[in-house]
């Protein structure tokens, strides 16, 4: 498994050794070794969570400000464009954001760290999303950042198109109005 170094340092994706043939394929899709060496750090995942999103669906920009989640995000079927925002005052990348394209085709990884914000807009016909967390979903700790704050400037591929977003993701906050990390 290649780790690929992201514009911000701490965001890594992962490109996985696929061996495939006239029957199929098959990769690792986690390794802890693998990831430990690549990150530096230990990690233990306590929860998977799989969601299910048709074209034009954004989800985004989520965190938790307690119990924060880091994740290992990935497409099984479909293909995202999948974004990680710094928001941890003191980095010297705060407020800024790196996205990649994850796709069943490309079975790219993305690692997303404590003290990012996260979202994806669905490219594809449908997605389905995969991801595992460091820490348990905290619904009175969720907090979400607007998908379109200009001071973080993410050139989401909308091609015009108004996404489709739920209640809760409209009511996002600005960068500087938002609670974020130390």
């Amino acid at each position: 498994m290649n780790a690929i170094k992201q514009a911000i340092p701490d965001v890594l994706v992962f490109e996985p050794r696929v061996f495939g043939d006239a029957r199929g394929f098959f990769f690792e899709s986690f390794n802890r070794k693998v990831f430990e060496e690549a990150t530096g750090i230990r990690r233990d995942f306590v929860q998977d969570n799989h969601s299910r999103s048709s074209k034009g669906v954004l989800r985004g920009l989520h965190y938790q400000i307690q119990q924060a989640q880091g994740k290992l995000v990935r497409v099984s079927e479909g293909a995202v464009f999948d974004v990680a925002v710094d928001i941890r005052k003191a980095s010297p990348t705060f407020g800024q954001w790196v996205g990649t394209i994850l796709s069943a085709e490309n079975k790219r990884q993305m690692w997303v760290p404590e003290g990012f914000a996260h979202g994806f807009l669905v490219i594809s016909e449908y997605a389905e999303f995969l991801y595992k967390t460091t820490d348990y979903y905290a619904p009175k700790y969720e907090r979400c950042i607007s998908w379109d704050d200009a001071s973080i400037g993410i050139d989401w591929p909308l091609a015009g198109a108004t996404p489709v977003m739920s209640e809760k993701d409209l009511k996002g906050r600005s960068l500087l109005e938002a609670e974020v990390f130390p």
